[in-house]
C-alpha cells in the first residue's frame, strides 16, 4: 500500500515532541512492514525510509497529493477534505474546545478520547522501541519524574511538586525549566530539580533510573506518550484518573465515584491512579511492589509503533474499500477551556 501521511509539522523532531514523533515512528512502522511512505510535511523535513513532499499550506491541498497514493492520511483537520478524492482518514490530537463536528473518519488517540469527542474508533500511539534502547529493570531506582510540558497547567507540575514533598521523595521535572515565567517563580523546591525540554539519550538515562511517573494531570487526558514511555523502563504510573489514563493502564475501576461523576481512585498493577494528593504520596512509597518487567512487557506488547501501525493498516484498508470509520459524523458538546479537573 502506498500511503501519504500529512503533517503541518517537521520532520524529524530535534528535541522531546509529540505528535511530530508518533508522525515519524508510524512512517517507520509502516516501512518496516513493506509499505511505501510519503510525507507531506513542512519545509526542511528529511527521511530516510520515505519520500518527503513540502506541505504549502496557502496553496489548494488536493492538487499536492500525488496521483499514486492510495490512502491519505492526515494528522491535523483539513480545509475542503471533500475536495479530496483519494481515500482519508484524520487523526485527531487534541481536545475540542468547543463543539465540533469531525470528519466520518476521524481517528481518535483513545478510547475514552474517542467517546468524549462522539465517536468510537481510536488507535493509541506507540512508541518506537529502537529509540530507547534496551532498558534495565533491575538497577538502582533514586527518584520519582515529571515528564511533560512544565509550562501547561493542565500538566500541573506544581501538584506533582506537592505531592513528592509529602512523600519525601525526590523528583525530576523532565520538560520544562525552573525560570519559566509561564510557570511563575514560586515553585522552589528542595525535592524538585528541573532539565528542561530533554530529549533522546538524556531523557531515557533520567527515566531509567526513576522509581516511577508522576503525572497529576488536571484535565482529560486524550492519551500520553509519557505513559508507555515510562512503563517501557519499569516505571508504574501515579496520577489522576482522567481521560485515557485508566485505560492505558488497564485498570479496573475499584473505588466509587465523586459527585461530579468522576472516579476517585483506580488500582492497577502497573501504577496507581487517585484524585487526592495524600493517596499518591503514600502510593509513592510503595513504589516498589510494582513488577518493573512486567511494565516493561506490557509496554512492549500493547504500546509500539509497530502495534500502533498494524491498527492503522486495518483502517486504511476500511477507507480505501469505501467504508466510513463512523457511520455518522462523531459529534462532541462544547468542552470547556481551562477549566481544570480536582486534586485534593
Amino acid at each position: 500500500m502506498n500511503i501519504l501521511i500529512v503533517s503541518n509539522t517537521a520532520i524529524p523532531v530535534a528535541a522531546y515532541g509529540g505528535q511530530e514523533r508518533v508522525v515519524w515512528w508510524l512512517g517507520k512502522a509502516l516501512a518496516q512492514l513493506g509499505h511505501q511512505v510519503t510525507y507531506l510535511v513542512k519545509k526542511g523535513s528529511e527521511c530516510p525510509f520515505g519520500t518527503v513532499l513540502t506541505l504549502h499550506e496557502k496553496k489548494p491541498l488536493a492538487p499536492q497529493i500525488p496521483e499514486n497514493i492510495d490512502v491519505v492520511h492526515f494528522h491535523y483537520t483539513p480545509q475542503e477534505p471533500e475536495n479530496i478524492t483519494k481515500p482519508l482518514l484524520i487523526t485527531c490530537h487534541f481536545n475540542a474546545a468547543e463543539a465540533q463536528t469531525f470528519h466520518p473518519n476521524t481517528v481518535f488517540l483513545s478510547g475514552n478520547h474517542a467517546q468524549r469527542h462522539g465517536g468510537s474508533v481510536f488507535v493509541h500511539n506507540g512508541i518506537n522501541l529502537e529509540d530507547y534502547g534496551a532498558p534495565m529493570t533491575d538497577n538502582r531506582r533514586m527518584y520519582f519524574h515529571f515528564l511533560g510540558k512544565a509550562a501547561w497547567r493542565v500538566k500541573n507540575v506544581r501538584g506533582a511538586i506537592e505531592i513528592a514533598g509529602l512523600a519525601e521523595e525526590r523528583l525530576h521535572i523532565i520538560g520544562g525549566s525552573r525560570l519559566s515565567f509561564r510557570m511563575g517563580l514560586n515553585m522552589l523546591s528542595p525535592h524538585a530539580r528541573f532539565h528542561g525540554m530533554v530529549g533522546g539519550y538524556g531523557k531515557n538515562a533520567l527515566i531509567q533510573s526513576s522509581k516511577g511517573l508522576l503525572f497529576p494531570t488536571l484535565w482529560h487526558e486524550p492519551f500520553g506518550l509519557s505513559i508507555p514511555e515510562s512503563l517501557y523502563f519499569g516505571c508504574p504510573i501515579f496520577g489522576t484518573p482522567y481521560g485515557a489514563l485508566p485505560e492505558l493502564l488497564g485498570a479496573k475501576m475499584h473505588a466509587g465515584r465523586s459527585g461530579t461523576g468522576i472516579v476517585e481512585a483506580v488500582h492497577s498493577e502497573f501504577g496507581f491512579l487517585s484524585v487526592k494528593k495524600q493517596e499518591l504520596a503514600e502510593a509513592l512509597r510503595e513504589a516498589d511492589q510494582y513488577d518493573r518487567l512486567k511494565c516493561q512487557e506490557y509496554a512492549k506488547d500493547m504500546f509500539s509503533s509497530l502495534v500502533m501501525a498494524r491498527h492503522y493498516l486495518n483502517l486504511y484498508e476500511q477507507v480505501a474499500n469505501s467504508h466510513a470509520l463512523h457511520a455518522t459524523a462523531p459529534v462532541c458538546h462544547k468542552i470547556a477551556d481551562g477549566k481544570l479537573l480536582p486534586l485534593d
